[in-house]
């Protein structure tokens, strides 16, 4: 881990914004896009880059901007990683964006986010909180696997639970979805059916598959040696270095997940959960003189 001081920290335009308080992460998910070299790390993946000045450069943003908005963090790097155990630097921002009344669509693995969930509910109750938890996979003993050092998706699922008695709404992120790994009818099902029990709002995918760039392919790779013996040759033989690697079974799976998604009211095009993300809802309206 170490430090810097950052020169910005909001990205994005036209009222939607985005903040990444880490670079890197300690997760040590076998498929992570964020490994990328397209993404210029100058560092190690595992040394997580923490900008220290996060929370004065968001104070200093949201003081002078006059619109309301959504603010959206853990696209790149999960805001809930080992680190913030310690340093708190997410609920630092959390409270700011609380302070303001911002919303926030925030995105997770990790069940630290519960320690946040006062706030998460104080924000909700001002404007809007979206918690965004990512599944893989519904088998616990997989999910050590290719997703080592978070919590599994029993836990995932009883955050979300936590969430839906808070009335705070919910986003899963269904992906990636891995070629011979966890592409099976099962898989996607239970994942589901937990997804509608627990009462969320919309599902994401992007197709049944992973993408590989370089960087991220010689990490997933190698961790498919470790402990999938065989199948890297097998996604050479299929896919070469593509970018995009859909499951041999992607459509029947495409499919399944549509029907369940319609058949229990979850929003399920990444349109439709977009909208809902990036929505910020009007409040203190003024009256028109026909309310009189």
């Amino acid at each position: 881990m170490h430090f810097v001081e950052a020169k910005g920290l909001l990205t994005g335009k036209n009222g939607q914004y985005g903040m990444n308080i880490y670079r890197g992460c300690s997760h040590g998910c076998i498929y992570c896009d964020s490994r990328s070299l397209c993404y210029q790390f100058t560092h190690p993946f595992e040394d997580i880059e923490v900008k220290q000045n996060a929370p004065e450069l968001l104070e200093k943003t949201l003081k002078s901007k006059r619109k309301k908005c959504m603010i959206g963090t853990g696209s790149m790097s999960d805001p809930y990683m080992h680190c913030e155990e310690e340093l708190r630097m997410t609920r630092k921002c959390l409270e700011i964006i609380s302070k303001y009344e911002f919303g926030v669509a925030i995105q997770t693995k990790s069940d630290r986010i519960l320690q946040d969930i006062d706030l998460l509910d104080e924000i909700n109750r001002k404007t809007k909180c979206v918690v965004q938890i990512t599944l893989t996979t519904y088998d616990d003993d997989l999910c050590k696997i290719i997703e080592p050092n978070v919590c599994n998706t029993m836990r995932r699922i009883e955050v979300l639970e936590e969430m839906q008695k808070r009335g705070i709404p919910t986003i899963v992120w269904l992906c990636p979805i891995l070629p011979y790994i966890n592409d099976t009818e099962e898989n996607i099902t239970s994942i589901l059916n937990e997804c509608a029990r627990v009462g969320v709002k919309g599902v994401m995918n992007f197709g049944m598959g992973l993408t590989l760039r370089s960087g991220d392919r010689e990490y997933y790779y190698a961790a498919l040696d470790k402990h999938f013996p065989g199948l890297k040759e097998k996604y050479k033989k299929r896919y070469g270095y593509a970018y995009d690697v859909p499951s041999p079974h992607a459509q029947k799976l495409w499919y399944l997940f549509r029907s369940i998604c319609i058949e229990k009211g979850m929003l399920y095009k990444p349109s439709d959960c977009f909208e809902f993300l990036h929505e910020f809802p009007e409040k203190n309206k003024q009256m028109s003189l026909f309310d009189f």
